[in-house]
């Protein structure tokens, strides 16, 4: 099982990236997603999860209605599209795979991916 997240950069505040977190082997369809990030001396938190069937998404609260998340399976791949970026967003974004994860709330994740740095300059 392995993940690599990618797509981090340096943005204003305002301004949008998209990530891409590219999985391989194992199938999206036995796995949630989750994408996790963690500020400076902060703790890490859940930012998103999509559940194995796709068909259940979660979100914290500071992200809902700027960040989506959503997957390709023909390319492995789990994407978080963040829109309307705030300085408080700036934080290393991981993802991690969580087994069957039916729920979509990846509180159980067991494989992690490296992470990719985002800045969102104020």
């Amino acid at each position: 099982v392995q993940l690599q997240a990618s797509g981090g950069g340096l943005v204003e505040t305002g301004g949008s990236l998209r990530l891409s977190c590219v999985t391989s082997g194992f199938s999206l369809d036995n796995y949630a997603i989750g994408w996790f990030r963690q500020a400076p001396e902060k703790e890490r938190e859940r930012v998103s999860c999509i559940s194995s069937t796709g068909s259940s998404i979660s979100y914290t609260d500071s992200v809902k209605g700027r960040f989506t998340i959503s997957r390709d399976k023909g390319k492995n791949t789990v994407y978080l599209q963040m829109n309307s970026l705030k300085p408080e967003d700036t934080a290393v974004y991981y993802c991690a795979a969580e087994p069957y994860g039916l729920g979509g709330l990846c509180y159980s994740v067991n494989y992690w991916g490296k992470g990719t740095l985002v800045t969102v300059s104020s």
